[in-house]
């Protein structure tokens, strides 16, 4: 252990404080890199380069993700101009037919949506058309609630499976295919969100509506619904304005509209995703149209992704379904465009992608220089970022991890459990990714002691920093916007998800050691 081994390990310290203290790692993560860096070799001009090339490296490796969020968001925004995103929801609101079926659906409908669009900007649509349909059918708000909150923000964030960032990222620190830490991921991710979405149901939902049911046969001149009025705004407190989003900090509105069930626009999608142009609502067979074919295709994209992991029938290589994805949003994004706005779609279509990547730098651009500093400590990275000549470099993090391995037990559900307290503590910046390429390169220094397979562990604990922060458990991320749609306070909305959620995680650990 030397100097710079010291300073690396404080620099992970001072992170992991600032986020349980809610604050921004940037600068944290800047300074710890200059630090270690010169701590390394006593150079000062080499060091103020190691920062920059610490930044360079991690967008290196995490560009293509950038690429991808920017042509889905694009996809989305082509949708938008024709109205074919609220069609392509609309018909799941007629299966809600009772409190305990809205509950089931919106479950379901919302963690499909999230798996293809996250479910910041799903919540748009079905805050638009599918809530207004669940709570008429019986389904108290807080219910509402909390079947969002667990199947987007929590389940379908958690393993990310369909676009693939999360698993990139983590990956990127552990050092095994993406794919590996996906499976396992989506796996870990259903079991936490089955064991919390039936925990809620027992606890809450049913005595919700159980509740309802009772105030509803005492007129009290409501509206009928649990207080939430179509059409109302529903303003938030001054400290729960402009928190983090699941994957990074896009600016929520003061207020959050609730639009009714036969509303074309939605008020407040523009508070999660850009606005490129008014819709053109002028061509409703076209809307129509596209509102199936976008879901089909992505589904024959899920079919194929399923045949080349699991079978030999299509060819198929470690983070493919990424550039799968993005290139279906692509080719989509501008078939909706040509199709539907001829004059001018070139414009349109350009547009349409320059507004994606800006979201898409909004949303991730802080992982950038926090993730530069976590390689600093892989010898992967470590030996471009410090200008060496050769391509392996020291391996600050996991030389740290080897001098107390002797005091560690070798347990592999202690090993599971403690990844998934780092990966809640991680959670806790309000974000829950930011911290993932360090939750992947402690998993990758733990595995080999512990006899555990190092992608279990990193799934692990990205499912916990994701559940923690992408948000289930904290009122500075993006829980805030599910409580303004439905119209429940944020506050008690965390206060029903903390028993589901954490038990879900701790079954989801031992399930963990028992499955791999």
């Amino acid at each position: 252990m030397t100097v710079a081994h010291i300073v690396f390990l404080l620099g992970l310290l001072v992170l992991i404080v600032a986020m349980a203290l809610r604050k921004n790692v940037l600068i944290p993560a800047v300074l710890a890199t200059f630090a270690t860096a010169l701590a390394y070799d006593g150079n000062i001009a080499s060091a103020v380069m190691s920062v920059f090339r610490a930044t360079l490296t991690a967008g290196g490796a995490l560009f293509e993700i950038f690429v991808v969020i920017a042509a889905v968001t694009s996809m989305l925004a082509a949708m938008r101009s024709i109205g074919a995103d609220e069609l392509m929801v609309r018909p799941f609101g007629r299966w809600m037919i009772d409190g305990r079926i809205a509950y089931i659906v919106l479950f379901v409908v919302t963690y499909l949506l999230s798996l293809f669009f996250w479910p910041t900007p799903a919540l748009a649509l079905i805050g638009a058309v599918l809530l207004p349909a669940a709570i008429k059918a019986g389904l108290p708000p807080l219910g509402a609630a909390l079947a969002l909150a667990i199947s987007g923000q929590g389940m379908a964030l958690a393993s990310d499976y369909v676009i693939g960032l999360a698993p990139s990222i983590s990956a990127s620190g552990a050092g095994v295919p993406a794919d590996d830490i996906a499976d396992r991921a989506l796996v870990l991710s259903l079991i936490v969100g089955l064991t919390a979405a039936t925990l809620a149901w027992f606890l809450t939902v049913r005595r919700e509506i159980a509740r309802r049911n009772r105030d509803s046969e005492t007129p009290d001149g409501g509206s009928g619904a649990g207080g939430l009025t179509p059409g109302a705004a529903v303003d938030l407190p001054a400290g729960e304005r402009n928190r983090p989003s699941p994957v990074g900090t896009v600016p929520i509105s003061d207020t959050v509209a609730v639009p009714s069930s036969d509303t074309v626009a939605v008020p407040s999608v523009d508070a999660v995703l850009p606005r490129t142009s008014t819709p053109v609502l002028t061509r409703p067979a076209a809307a129509r149209a596209w509102a199936i074919g976008v879901p089909a295709t992505f589904g024959l994209v899920l079919v194929y992704m399923m045949l080349g992991r699991f079978t030999d029938l299509v060819p198929w290589s470690d983070g493919a379904g990424a550039s799968l994805v993005g290139g279906s949003a692509l080719l989509l994004m501008a078939a909706v465009t040509l199709t539907t706005q001829r004059s001018d779609a070139l414009e349109h279509c350009a547009t349409h992608f320059v507004d994606g990547l800006v979201y898409a730098f909004k949303a991730m651009g802080i992982i950038l220089p926090v993730a530069g500093f976590v390689y600093l400590g892989i010898p992967d990275y470590s030996g471009s970022i410090l200008g060496l000549e050769s391509d392996t470099g020291p391996a600050f993090l996991f030389d740290a991890v080897e001098r107390v391995q002797e005091y560690t037990p070798d347990n592999g559900l202690f090993a599971a459990l403690s990844m998934v307290v780092i990966g809640m503590l991680i959670g806790l910046d309000g974000s829950g990714w930011a911290g993932l390429p360090l939750t992947g390169g402690i998993a990758a220094s733990l595995a080999p002691q512990v006899g555990m397979d190092t992608a279990t562990l990193a799934a692990l604990a990205q499912n916990a920093a994701t559940w923690t922060g992408g948000g289930t458990l904290v009122i500075w991320s993006s829980l805030i916007v599910v409580a303004g749609f439905c119209r429940v306070p944020v506050g008690d909305l965390v206060r029903r998800l903390a028993i589901p959620v954490v038990s879900g995680l701790l079954v989801a650990a031992v399930a963990a050691v028992v499955l791999w």
